[in-house]
């Protein structure tokens, strides 16, 4: 890229979105350039960040991009974990923190329409105020939007009893690789009107077509919930304690697992209180209704406590469930502390096999001298080792990457697979092959090739 053609390509973007919503310095860029997993981009150059404010700003956009061969990443907050929003080419990146309006709350017809930019945790906030609810829940809810979420079909610790992301979006507005606008359904609840593109887009990590708009399913806020944290001494007790509450018929809308290492990060920094000789605790959150909520709770500590728990401290109050919430979403902060790289996987196993994983991965981590803090949603089998390194040393590094080939090699072999709520991105493409067949493959390639002939959209994720 010549100096002359970068300021061809800003002058003519700037026309499209207005100088005050257009960067075009390198140093400015480059913020825009990682995601949560950290690489070196720097030797790297890029066209502009373009902020658009309407879907007819990112069609002409697209329109310019498509006819001039210029890749569009786009980007939500950055804070996903496979580099789905990473740029490997020279590229346009399309930031959507202008598009952030909730443009309609329909309690009649219980849903919401919004714009990608949207924060989780404020649509949240606004819905409860009118006792509705959204269930998806990542951990960097407080930062994450609705577009990424939907890109990424995002889950978090509710997922067991709500389901992900794709389970709530309705209806999406996209706009293609050509440049044209369709909305993928309509905004019914049911709709089995020809193939589901919007399920097609959800999870599509942006690389099929650009969302501008979501329509999403709420519904009525739990009138009760509690929460709970339950000590063991053996990952197979707290395991097998899971398994038997859902054998019970219970279903908390969270079951999560942290192990002995990630006790002890989040305790030294977040000081909650947790027992750190624990090997396992098991957050819990179960709602419903009031006398439903009360029951649950009592059956649950009946269990836990015939499975050798050595203490169950419930929350009496918001205070104190706020800091139990506080400390578990503190996870992933607290390896910061460890090591100033924090490289995250997203494994899903049969809940059957959890307790074998797990103890995988302890046993790569002491192969390799890795350290490595395990917390997931138990509940429904998605895992999250935290290898905690520094990416500079060259040695350690490579370490990772062969703990992290045998990860997913062993998680295939469980009856897994590489991701439940992270996503492919550009950090697991290579590892596709081995979590499905070449049919599957060749039909996704397909896919993209029918949505963008350019390949234009987020090129080189997933597949």
């Amino acid at each position: 890229m010549t100096e002359v053609e970068k300021k061809n390509i800003v002058s003519k973007l700037q026309k499209l979105v207005g100088k005050g919503n257009i960067l075009s310095k390198q140093e400015e860029i480059i913020a825009y350039t990682t995601d949560t997993i950290t690489r070196d981009l720097a030797e790297k150059e890029y066209y502009a960040v373009v902020f658009p404010t309407s879907t007819k700003e990112i069609q002409d956009i697209v329109k310019f991009a498509s006819k001039s061969g210029i890749a569009i990443i786009p980007r939500g907050a950055g804070t996903n974990l496979c580099g789905a929003c990473t740029p490997l080419k020279n590229s346009i990146l399309m930031c959507f923190s202008k598009m952030n309006n909730i443009l309609e709350i329909n309690q009649e017809n219980m849903y919401v329409t919004a714009q990608p930019g949207v924060v989780i945790a404020d649509l949240q906030s606004e819905l409860d105020k009118i006792g509705l609810f959204f269930p998806p829940d990542p951990s960097n809810l407080a930062v994450s939007t609705l577009g990424g979420a939907a890109a990424l079909s995002s889950g978090g610790p509710k997922t067991f009893k709500y389901g992900t992301m794709k389970d709530y979006v309705i209806d999406l507005k996209v706009v293609l690789a050509s440049g044209d606008v369709i909305n993928t359904s309509t905004k019914t609840a049911k709709n089995v009107s020809g193939y589901n593109l919007t399920q097609l887009m959800t999870g599509s990590e942006g690389t099929l077509g650009i969302i501008t708009e979501l329509t999403l399913k709420v519904i009525p806020k739990p009138q009760a919930k509690k929460v709970m944290l339950a000590y063991f001494d053996t990952l197979e007790d707290a395991t097998t304690a899971v398994n038997t509450v859902i054998l019970n018929k219970i279903v908390p809308a969270v079951m999560d697992l942290m192990d002995y290492n990630t006790i002890n990060s989040i305790e030294d920094f977040y000081p909650t209180g947790f027992d750190r000789t624990a090997q396992a605790a098991l957050l819990i959150e179960v709602d419903g209704a009031f006398e439903d909520v009360k029951n649950q709770l009592q059956t649950i500590s009946k269990i836990f406590n015939d499975f050798n728990a050595k203490s169950i401290v419930l929350a009496e109050n918001d205070e104190q469930e706020h800091k139990l919430w506080t400390a578990r979403r503190s996870a992933y902060g607290a390896c910061i502390q460890i090591a100033p790289d924090i490289l995250t996987e997203d494994i899903v196993v049969p809940r059957a096999k959890i307790c074998e994983m797990v103890k995988f991965i302890q046993k790569i981590g002491k192969k390799y001298n890795l350290i490595i803090n395990i917390m997931g949603h138990i509940g429904d089998g998605n895992i999250h080792p935290h290898f905690c390194l520094d990416r500079r040393n060259t040695r350690d590094y490579n370490k990772f990457l062969h703990a992290k080939k045998e990860l997913f090699e062993k998680a295939i072999s469980l009856g897994g697979t590489l991701s439940g709520e992270h996503g492919i991105g550009c950090e697991k493409a290579d590892f596709m092959q081995d979590a499905m067949s070449d049919i599957n493959i060749d039909l996704m390639r397909k896919i993209k090739n029918a949505f963008d002939p350019k390949n234009i959209l987020n090129p080189y994720k997933i597949v």
